[in-house]
């Protein structure tokens, strides 16, 4: 199988409408009742402080996972049209301008270089992606397991050692954590904490390796032909890793600021499981007429990442709808104004879909 899946599209889509404003809308939506902003629901739309895991939480590995599963679709028809070398140059190129579009994002063209931020999202997923890409290109399946169990277990070895400035803090605390003593070691004016810890540093990169390996796998599997019940398998491996992630978590714990092991495998499982049940509503049953909606998303999902950065959406939405909210009570303002972000961001993303205008890395 190697035509492009539907649901891949989709479920990327249905991740990246969560940061154009589908949070803050359920959030806003979340205020009208009594809870507010400390329901469940609206607790799931941001994410957690350190350790534990939330909805939001999801959404960047989520990302990374079917960047990684699009990969051997992608392999085996660049192969098939070209060389082993075009395609390397075509992941080291793509591994790069993600970096390169990172730092376009984190305001390198302010000039202010001696401080501005290094490693950002888009760095995390090009990097990320690119070595797992090398791995898929030059290691056999049984390696590439075997690769990521021993990153996943030696990640956890070398987050049992605390920082040598820990001054006695936790080796698991945003204070004692080695994985920011090194980040403070190598670049101390270019992390997003002041200098104290960034979420998407060095040491971090490798377990997210595993993140996009994962995808791999998955997209490996899906590739497979004649294998039957492709949907009830992965819901089983989703389980297996769901249950491995939880267990590991009693003494590793869950910590997407930290990117650890066990947080691998429960947002590895989130992951397998929610493209399964994409996969079967859509690539096997042929339900697809509420999918353009989220396609329109998931084509054009690095623009509208980038777009949120560069383009002021807030300054149109209140353009057209500050004075419709000013007169509702602040609640449903908020709500209005929520409504109308999503709105603008989503027909900004239809308009460049009419006009088949896509951002390709």
């Amino acid at each position: 199988m190697n035509k492009r899946l539907l649901s891949i599209d989709v479920l990327r889509g249905f991740d990246m409408m969560f940061i154009m404003g589908f949070a803050g809308l359920v959030t806003a939506v979340c205020g009208l009742f009594p809870e507010g902003g400390d329901s469940f629901i609206a607790l799931q739309m941001k994410h957690v402080e350190w350790n534990g895991i939330a909805h939001h939480d999801t959404i960047f590995p989520l990302f990374l996972f079917i960047a990684g599963m699009t990969f051997p679709f992608s392999a085996a028809r660049r192969i098939k049209e070209g060389s082993k070398v075009a395609l390397l140059k075509k992941v080291f190129s793509r591994g790069l301008m993600l970096v390169f579009l990172g730092l376009i994002y984190n305001g390198v063209f302010n000039l202010d270089l001696p401080n501005v931020r290094i490693p950002s999202v888009l760095a995390r997923i090009g990097l990320a992606w690119m070595f797992a890409a090398l791995l898929y290109m030059y290691c056999g399946q049984k390696a590439r397991f075997l690769i990521a169990a021993v990153i996943l277990i030696a990640y956890n070895l070398l987050l049992m050692i605390p920082a040598p400035d820990a001054a006695g803090a936790s080796s698991l605390s945003l204070e004692g954590n080695i994985v920011g003593y090194v980040d403070r070691m190598v670049m101390p004016s270019h992390l997003l904490k002041q200098g104290l810890f960034d979420p998407e540093g060095i040491l971090s990169t490798f377990p997210a390796i595993v993140t996009a390996m994962l995808g791999q796998f998955t997209g490996e599997f899906v590739r497979k032909p004649r294998v039957s019940h492709k949907t009830l398998k992965m819901l089983c491996a989703a389980a297996v890793m769901l249950a491995i992630g939880l267990l590991w978590s009693m003494w590793f714990p869950i910590n997407k600021k930290l990117w650890t092991s066990t947080f691998v495998l429960v947002v590895g499982a989130y992951s397998v499981a929610m493209f399964a049940v994409f996969y079967w509503i859509i690539d096997v049953k042929g339900f697809t007429g509420w999918t353009p909606f989220f396609q329109v998303i998931g084509l054009n999902s690095i623009t509208i990442y980038m777009a949120q950065r560069i383009i002021p959406f807030s300054a149109v939405n209140r353009f057209f709808l500050g004075g419709l909210a000013g007169l509702c009570p602040e609640p449903v303002g908020k709500v209005i104004l929520a409504s109308g972000y999503f709105a603008i961001s989503w027909l900004f993303l239809w308009f460049l879909h009419k006009k088949k205008v896509y951002l390709k890395v």
